[in-house]
């Protein structure tokens, strides 16, 4: 911890000084906290983190190591106590993620009710309505990071190899790297391949080809994310059994949107990883769309997350959006 906080302190060019001036504490404190003979109250450690721009989980695991470090030492017994300890809160886990299953319960079941549905029609209904979907997920997506194209250009883009006059070569590419990855990402459900970094990368080098080649398919150049990374695949190895698909897919949403491991295309990045889930689990996508209302919402809701520390705020959405575009479904085949 004394070494994150000092790096951090140093390459924001500031003395220890002014950091203590800024947080109104002593500045013998600062020091004593990069040499290590004193720890941060758990307040100070937020302080830290929002000042020095430290990630706070990052900061806070580093300090609660030490803390335990400090308590148990060399005790002869204490590997066995943390192996009790570790056993202790994956069960609070499990009872807090009962909590939150239980209180969407309903809805869940009604989205089950309605993909047993779709998943009784015809071969040739389920392709059709696979095609369709798929290409509102592309059309939207990129609509919601900017693109203009409308449904009906990037359906010419797309299936024709047309180009659209007055929009960009970036808009086109966006449209067709898009489609290629979504592509992709069905070879790998159907070889079921589960996610991992090398196709993780892969798909980010997918999406930026011919955009930002210089930055496809690798993380930014910082040894924090790619321990953020690693934590976020043992997360998802972890969980990938005992968490509702839906409910999966949503936290992996949020855990890439705030870790950003990308200089660019984390949103779809996060979109893509949060779909495969879904799709790998015989969902339809869930499809934010690019109407400036629902962009608004959408930025709002994960804002929220983010203040709240609730991810069940976007849980919630998802699920609804998830039962809106099965209803979607069912309906195309209807007509």
């Amino acid at each position: 911890m004394k070494i994150l906080l000092k790096n951090a302190r140093e390459q924001k060019g500031l003395k220890t000084r002014e950091v203590a001036q800024l947080l109104g504490i002593d500045q013998a404190l600062i020091s004593k906290f990069e040499s290590g003979t004193r720890k941060p109250t758990r307040e100070q450690i937020s302080r830290l983190s929002q000042l020095l721009e430290i990630d706070f989980e990052t900061l806070m695991i580093a300090w609660l190591k030490e803390k335990i470090l400090y308590e148990i030492g060399d005790e002869e017994f204490a590997l066995k106590a943390l192996l009790l300890v570790e056993q202790e809160i994956q069960n609070s886990k499990k009872v807090i993620s009962s909590g939150v299953l239980s209180s969407i319960q309903s809805i869940l079941d009604e989205i089950e009710i309605l993909k047993k549905q779709i998943q009784s029609f015809q071969h040739f209904d389920l392709h059709r309505i696979s095609k369709i979907l798929e290409l509102e997920f592309i059309s939207e997506s990129n609509r919601v990071n900017g693109n203009s194209l409308t449904f009906q250009e990037t359906k010419s883009v797309i299936n024709e190899g047309l180009t659209i006059s007055g929009k960009s070569m970036r808009e086109h590419l966006e449209a067709i790297n898009l489609q290629e990855t979504v592509g992709y990402i069905k070879d790998l459900n159907q070889k079921k391949v589960s996610i991992s970094e090398k196709e993780l990368l892969t798909i980010h080098n997918l999406i930026s080809r011919g955009i930002k080649p210089e930055n496809s398919g690798k993380y930014k150049n910082d040894p924090l994310i790619i321990r953020e990374m690693n934590l976020f695949f043992n997360w998802y190895d972890s969980n990938k059994t005992n968490l509702h698909p839906i409910i999966l897919a949503s936290e992996a949403y949020l855990k890439l949107i705030k870790i950003s491991p990308f200089e660019n295309g984390n949103i779809q990045i996060a979109n893509l990883i949060m779909n495969w889930i879904l799709v790998e689990n015989a969902f339809v996508y869930a499809t934010i769309k690019g109407n400036k209302n629902e962009i608004d919402e959408y930025l709002s809701i994960l804002e929220e997350c983010q203040n709240k520390n609730d991810s069940s705020i976007f849980v919630n959405f998802i699920l609804r959006i998830e039962k809106e575009n099965l209803l979607r479904a069912i309906e195309l085949v209807s007509k």
